[in-house]
Protein backbone atom coordinates (compact mmCIF):
# COMPACT_ATOMS: atom_id res chain seq x y z
CA UNK A 1 0.00 0.00 0.00
CA UNK A 2 1.14 3.45 -1.24
CA UNK A 3 2.52 5.53 1.82
CA UNK A 4 -0.11 8.44 0.88
CA UNK A 5 -2.83 6.05 1.43
CA UNK A 6 -1.60 5.37 4.64
CA UNK A 7 -1.52 8.42 5.62
CA UNK A 8 -4.81 9.33 4.48
CA UNK A 9 -6.47 6.18 6.69
CA UNK A 10 -4.46 7.33 9.53
CA UNK A 11 -5.82 10.49 9.57
CA UNK A 12 -9.70 8.93 8.82
CA UNK A 13 -9.09 7.40 12.03
CA UNK A 14 -7.97 10.47 14.09
CA UNK A 15 -11.46 12.32 12.38
CA UNK A 16 -13.42 9.37 13.20
CA UNK A 17 -12.28 9.52 16.95
CA UNK A 18 -12.53 13.39 16.62
CA UNK A 19 -16.38 13.07 15.53
CA UNK A 20 -17.05 11.34 18.40
CA UNK A 21 -15.52 13.17 20.84
CA UNK A 22 -16.81 16.25 20.02
CA UNK A 23 -20.57 14.49 20.13
CA UNK A 24 -19.73 13.13 23.53
CA UNK A 25 -18.64 16.07 24.92
CA UNK A 26 -22.21 17.79 23.87
CA UNK A 27 -23.88 15.11 25.81
CA UNK A 28 -24.84 13.40 22.68
CA UNK A 29 -25.71 9.65 23.32
CA UNK A 30 -24.25 7.21 20.66
CA UNK A 31 -26.31 5.01 19.48
CA UNK A 32 -27.01 2.09 16.97
CA UNK A 33 -29.40 1.10 14.79
CA UNK A 34 -30.17 -1.86 12.06
CA UNK A 35 -28.15 -1.85 8.96
CA UNK A 36 -31.15 -5.23 7.94
CA UNK A 37 -34.64 -3.31 7.55
CA UNK A 38 -38.05 -3.53 5.91
CA UNK A 39 -38.27 -0.18 4.39
CA UNK A 40 -34.68 0.88 3.47
CA UNK A 41 -36.16 4.92 2.42
CA UNK A 42 -37.91 6.19 -0.36
CA UNK A 43 -36.24 8.59 -2.20
CA UNK A 44 -37.06 7.81 -6.05
CA UNK A 45 -33.57 8.41 -6.83
CA UNK A 46 -31.56 5.69 -4.33
CA UNK A 47 -31.09 1.98 -5.01
CA UNK A 48 -31.07 0.00 -1.95
CA UNK A 49 -29.23 -3.61 -1.94
CA UNK A 50 -31.83 -6.58 -0.88
CA UNK A 51 -31.46 -9.70 0.14
CA UNK A 52 -33.16 -12.75 1.70
CA UNK A 53 -33.21 -13.70 5.28
CA UNK A 54 -34.00 -17.51 6.45
CA UNK A 55 -35.53 -18.03 9.52
CA UNK A 56 -35.45 -21.55 11.54
CA UNK A 57 -38.60 -22.67 10.42
CA UNK A 58 -37.38 -22.20 6.30
CA UNK A 59 -39.52 -18.91 6.46
CA UNK A 60 -37.57 -16.40 3.59
CA UNK A 61 -37.71 -12.58 4.12
CA UNK A 62 -37.13 -9.69 2.12
CA UNK A 63 -35.18 -7.41 3.41
CA UNK A 64 -32.78 -4.36 2.74
CA UNK A 65 -29.30 -3.09 3.86
CA UNK A 66 -30.23 0.66 4.76
CA UNK A 67 -29.23 3.53 2.76
CA UNK A 68 -29.47 5.63 6.04
CA UNK A 69 -30.36 5.08 9.61
CA UNK A 70 -32.59 7.86 9.42
CA UNK A 71 -36.19 6.18 9.94
CA UNK A 72 -34.98 4.05 12.62
CA UNK A 73 -33.42 7.37 14.90
CA UNK A 74 -36.84 8.99 14.45
CA UNK A 75 -38.20 6.43 16.07
CA UNK A 76 -35.80 6.23 19.19
CA UNK A 77 -36.57 10.53 18.99
CA UNK A 78 -40.82 9.18 19.19
CA UNK A 79 -39.95 7.06 22.37
CA UNK A 80 -38.46 10.13 24.19
CA UNK A 81 -34.84 10.20 23.43
CA UNK A 82 -33.04 13.94 22.66
CA UNK A 83 -29.81 13.60 21.78
CA UNK A 84 -28.26 11.05 19.71
CA UNK A 85 -25.50 10.23 16.92
CA UNK A 86 -24.66 7.30 14.76
CA UNK A 87 -21.02 6.69 12.76
CA UNK A 88 -22.49 3.91 10.47
CA UNK A 89 -21.99 2.09 7.21
CA UNK A 90 -24.77 2.48 4.90
CA UNK A 91 -25.46 1.45 0.66
CA UNK A 92 -26.56 2.68 -2.11
CA UNK A 93 -26.41 0.29 -5.22
CA UNK A 94 -25.16 1.44 -8.26
CA UNK A 95 -22.88 4.58 -6.49
CA UNK A 96 -19.56 4.28 -8.01
CA UNK A 97 -17.58 7.69 -8.56
CA UNK A 98 -15.25 9.73 -7.52
CA UNK A 99 -17.72 11.17 -4.46
CA UNK A 100 -19.78 8.08 -4.19
CA UNK A 101 -19.10 4.31 -3.04
CA UNK A 102 -21.87 1.30 -2.89
CA UNK A 103 -20.95 0.91 0.77
CA UNK A 104 -20.17 4.33 2.41
CA UNK A 105 -19.63 5.52 6.21
CA UNK A 106 -22.32 8.04 7.32
CA UNK A 107 -22.72 10.36 10.70
CA UNK A 108 -25.99 10.97 11.75
CA UNK A 109 -27.27 13.17 14.57
CA UNK A 110 -30.73 14.54 15.97
CA UNK A 111 -32.08 16.50 18.39
CA UNK A 112 -35.04 17.28 20.01
CA UNK A 113 -37.12 20.61 20.66
CA UNK A 114 -34.03 22.18 17.76
CA UNK A 115 -34.87 23.27 14.15
CA UNK A 116 -32.33 23.56 11.19
CA UNK A 117 -30.59 26.49 12.42
CA UNK A 118 -29.02 24.96 15.40
CA UNK A 119 -28.08 21.89 13.38
CA UNK A 120 -26.31 24.63 11.24
CA UNK A 121 -24.32 25.47 14.29
CA UNK A 122 -23.69 22.06 15.13
CA UNK A 123 -22.02 21.81 11.61
CA UNK A 124 -19.97 24.90 12.10
CA UNK A 125 -18.86 23.67 15.44
CA UNK A 126 -18.02 20.10 14.57
CA UNK A 127 -15.53 20.89 11.28
CA UNK A 128 -13.88 23.30 13.43
CA UNK A 129 -13.48 21.38 16.15
CA UNK A 130 -12.01 18.26 13.53
CA UNK A 131 -9.58 20.80 12.53
CA UNK A 132 -8.47 21.58 15.83
CA UNK A 133 -8.08 18.63 17.09
CA UNK A 134 -6.84 16.41 13.93
CA UNK A 135 -4.67 18.72 12.11
CA UNK A 136 -4.09 21.88 14.48
CA UNK A 137 -4.41 24.60 11.49
CA UNK A 138 -7.76 26.24 10.28
CA UNK A 139 -5.16 27.48 7.21
CA UNK A 140 -6.35 25.00 4.38
CA UNK A 141 -6.36 24.69 0.96
CA UNK A 142 -8.08 21.71 -1.20
CA UNK A 143 -7.39 20.77 -4.53
CA UNK A 144 -5.04 24.18 -4.95
CA UNK A 145 -7.78 26.45 -3.62
CA UNK A 146 -7.90 27.93 -0.05
CA UNK A 147 -10.31 27.34 2.24
CA UNK A 148 -11.70 30.13 4.97
CA UNK A 149 -13.20 28.61 8.13
CA UNK A 150 -13.73 31.92 9.95
CA UNK A 151 -17.52 31.73 11.66
CA UNK A 152 -19.76 31.82 10.81
CA UNK A 153 -19.86 29.77 7.48
CA UNK A 154 -21.96 31.64 4.51
CA UNK A 155 -25.76 31.08 4.65
CA UNK A 156 -27.39 31.27 1.12
CA UNK A 157 -30.86 30.50 0.14
CA UNK A 158 -31.67 28.12 -2.47
CA UNK A 159 -33.25 31.25 -4.13
CA UNK A 160 -30.21 33.75 -3.83
CA UNK A 161 -27.52 30.85 -4.86
CA UNK A 162 -30.13 29.88 -8.20
CA UNK A 163 -29.79 33.97 -9.09
CA UNK A 164 -25.92 34.57 -8.24
CA UNK A 165 -24.75 31.71 -10.03
CA UNK A 166 -27.69 30.28 -11.91
CA UNK A 167 -29.44 33.48 -13.30
CA UNK A 168 -32.78 31.98 -12.74
CA UNK A 169 -35.38 33.63 -10.04
CA UNK A 170 -37.25 30.61 -8.85
CA UNK A 171 -39.23 33.29 -6.10
CA UNK A 172 -40.66 34.84 -9.68
CA UNK A 173 -40.51 31.70 -11.84
CA UNK A 174 -42.74 28.59 -9.37
CA UNK A 175 -44.06 26.57 -12.24
CA UNK A 176 -41.99 24.77 -14.75
CA UNK A 177 -43.11 26.50 -17.78
CA UNK A 178 -42.30 29.66 -16.55
CA UNK A 179 -38.69 28.30 -15.41
CA UNK A 180 -38.09 26.42 -18.51
CA UNK A 181 -38.56 29.89 -20.07
CA UNK A 182 -36.13 32.05 -18.58
CA UNK A 183 -33.60 29.16 -18.30
CA UNK A 184 -33.63 28.66 -21.81
CA UNK A 185 -33.05 32.24 -22.44
CA UNK A 186 -29.81 32.07 -19.89
CA UNK A 187 -28.48 29.34 -22.65
CA UNK A 188 -29.55 26.56 -20.69
CA UNK A 189 -30.22 23.99 -23.30
CA UNK A 190 -33.20 21.51 -23.76
CA UNK A 191 -34.56 19.56 -26.17
CA UNK A 192 -37.07 21.85 -27.94
CA UNK A 193 -39.77 18.71 -28.11
CA UNK A 194 -39.38 17.86 -24.46
CA UNK A 195 -41.46 18.46 -21.22
CA UNK A 196 -39.75 19.16 -17.95
CA UNK A 197 -41.45 19.46 -14.56
CA UNK A 198 -39.93 22.09 -12.24
CA UNK A 199 -37.36 19.75 -10.48
CA UNK A 200 -35.93 18.87 -14.01
CA UNK A 201 -35.40 22.20 -14.52
CA UNK A 202 -34.25 23.22 -11.22
CA UNK A 203 -31.57 20.39 -11.18
CA UNK A 204 -30.10 20.85 -14.77
CA UNK A 205 -29.41 24.43 -13.77
CA UNK A 206 -28.62 23.40 -10.40
CA UNK A 207 -26.10 20.87 -11.08
CA UNK A 208 -24.28 22.65 -14.33
CA UNK A 209 -24.06 26.28 -13.10
CA UNK A 210 -24.48 26.62 -9.37
CA UNK A 211 -23.57 23.13 -6.94
CA UNK A 212 -19.97 23.67 -8.58
CA UNK A 213 -19.38 26.95 -7.49
CA UNK A 214 -21.21 26.51 -3.47
CA UNK A 215 -18.00 26.37 -0.30
CA UNK A 216 -15.27 28.26 -1.90
CA UNK A 217 -13.96 29.95 0.20
CA UNK A 218 -16.11 29.80 2.75
CA UNK A 219 -18.20 26.69 3.88
CA UNK A 220 -21.56 27.40 2.55
CA UNK A 221 -24.71 26.41 4.33
CA UNK A 222 -27.33 26.48 1.71
CA UNK A 223 -30.75 26.75 2.90
CA UNK A 224 -34.62 26.77 2.39
CA UNK A 225 -35.52 24.30 -0.53
CA UNK A 226 -38.82 24.34 -2.68
CA UNK A 227 -41.24 23.01 -0.89
CA UNK A 228 -41.63 20.01 -3.72
CA UNK A 229 -37.65 19.60 -2.71
CA UNK A 230 -38.81 19.09 0.84
CA UNK A 231 -38.21 15.14 1.04
CA UNK A 232 -38.53 14.19 5.34
CA UNK A 233 -38.43 17.88 5.98
CA UNK A 234 -41.25 20.21 7.53
CA UNK A 235 -42.27 23.37 5.37
CA UNK A 236 -41.87 26.33 6.80
CA UNK A 237 -44.29 28.23 8.87
CA UNK A 238 -44.54 31.36 7.64
CA UNK A 239 -43.92 30.61 3.85
CA UNK A 240 -45.04 26.87 2.84
CA UNK A 241 -43.49 27.94 -0.52
CA UNK A 242 -39.92 26.71 1.04
CA UNK A 243 -39.12 23.66 3.02
CA UNK A 244 -36.72 23.53 6.46
CA UNK A 245 -33.67 21.88 4.65
CA UNK A 246 -30.02 22.47 4.48
CA UNK A 247 -26.94 20.93 2.34
CA UNK A 248 -23.47 21.89 3.43
CA UNK A 249 -20.90 22.42 0.48
CA UNK A 250 -17.25 23.01 1.05
CA UNK A 251 -15.29 23.30 -1.59
CA UNK A 252 -17.69 21.90 -3.94
CA UNK A 253 -18.11 19.04 -2.48
CA UNK A 254 -22.09 18.17 -0.96
CA UNK A 255 -21.27 16.83 2.65
CA UNK A 256 -24.22 16.92 4.52
CA UNK A 257 -28.25 17.29 3.94
CA UNK A 258 -30.18 18.15 7.28
CA UNK A 259 -33.64 18.81 8.28
CA UNK A 260 -36.26 20.33 10.89
CA UNK A 261 -38.55 17.19 11.04
CA UNK A 262 -41.64 16.82 9.47
CA UNK A 263 -43.69 15.72 12.71
CA UNK A 264 -47.44 15.54 10.73
CA UNK A 265 -48.07 11.88 10.15
CA UNK A 266 -50.70 12.55 7.49
CA UNK A 267 -48.70 14.68 5.61
CA UNK A 268 -45.53 12.02 5.80
CA UNK A 269 -47.95 9.45 4.18
CA UNK A 270 -48.79 11.71 1.20
CA UNK A 271 -45.11 12.18 0.54
CA UNK A 272 -44.28 8.30 0.96
CA UNK A 273 -46.96 7.71 -1.09
CA UNK A 274 -45.89 10.05 -3.87
CA UNK A 275 -42.66 8.82 -3.94
CA UNK A 276 -44.01 4.91 -4.24
CA UNK A 277 -45.61 6.62 -7.30
CA UNK A 278 -42.41 8.38 -8.53
CA UNK A 279 -40.50 5.34 -8.22
CA UNK A 280 -42.90 2.90 -10.04
CA UNK A 281 -42.89 5.58 -13.42
CA UNK A 282 -39.10 5.33 -12.96
CA UNK A 283 -39.24 1.48 -13.33
CA UNK A 284 -37.71 1.14 -9.82
CA UNK A 285 -38.16 -1.40 -6.92
CA UNK A 286 -41.16 0.52 -5.04
CA UNK A 287 -40.30 -0.11 -1.06
CA UNK A 288 -42.99 -0.93 1.35
CA UNK A 289 -44.05 2.23 3.64
CA UNK A 290 -42.57 1.79 7.10
CA UNK A 291 -45.49 2.03 9.41
CA UNK A 292 -43.90 2.17 12.78
CA UNK A 293 -41.81 5.30 11.85
CA UNK A 294 -45.37 6.43 10.92
CA UNK A 295 -46.67 5.76 14.52
CA UNK A 296 -43.32 7.07 15.74
CA UNK A 297 -43.70 10.48 14.02
CA UNK A 298 -47.53 11.20 16.50
CA UNK A 299 -45.29 10.90 19.37
CA UNK A 300 -42.37 12.73 18.12
CA UNK A 301 -41.05 16.23 19.64
CA UNK A 302 -40.20 19.00 16.99
CA UNK A 303 -36.90 17.94 16.25
CA UNK A 304 -34.19 18.30 13.70
CA UNK A 305 -31.44 16.10 12.15
CA UNK A 306 -28.61 15.54 9.82
CA UNK A 307 -26.91 13.08 7.30
CA UNK A 308 -23.20 14.11 6.71
CA UNK A 309 -21.02 11.55 4.59
CA UNK A 310 -18.05 10.83 6.61
CA UNK A 311 -15.54 9.51 3.56
CA UNK A 312 -15.82 12.72 1.67
CA UNK A 313 -15.27 14.59 4.80
CA UNK A 314 -12.04 12.42 4.81
CA UNK A 315 -11.68 13.27 1.35
CA UNK A 316 -11.83 17.55 2.29
CA UNK A 317 -9.37 16.50 5.01
CA UNK A 318 -6.53 14.63 3.34
CA UNK A 319 -6.86 16.70 -0.38
CA UNK A 320 -7.93 13.46 -1.73
CA UNK A 321 -9.39 14.41 -5.34
CA UNK A 322 -11.24 11.05 -5.23
CA UNK A 323 -13.65 8.73 -2.26
CA UNK A 324 -10.93 6.22 -3.09
CA UNK A 325 -7.72 7.67 -2.28
CA UNK A 326 -9.32 7.61 1.92
CA UNK A 327 -10.48 3.90 1.46
CA UNK A 328 -8.44 1.01 2.62
CA UNK A 329 -10.26 -1.23 -0.07
CA UNK A 330 -12.79 0.79 -2.38
CA UNK A 331 -15.00 -0.54 -5.21
CA UNK A 332 -13.58 0.44 -8.41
Amino acid sequence: MEKRRIDNLIRRGKIIQGVRQFFLEQEFVEIETPALVSSPGMEPHLSALELYCTRPDGCRMKKYLHTSPEYCMKKLLGAGWEKIFQICRVFRDGEIGNTHQIEFIMLEWYRSNADYRKIMEDCEGLINYLFAKVLGIFDWSYQGKKLDFTLPFKRLSVAQAMRLHGGVDIEKNLDAPSLLKEARSGGYHFDQEGKYSFDEVFFKVFLEAVEPRLGFPQPTILYDYPASMAALARLKPDNPLWAERFELYIAGLELANAFSELTDTEEQRRRFEEEQRLRALMGKTVYPIDEELLQSLSHMPPAAGIALGVDRLVMLFCDAPSIQDVLAFPIT
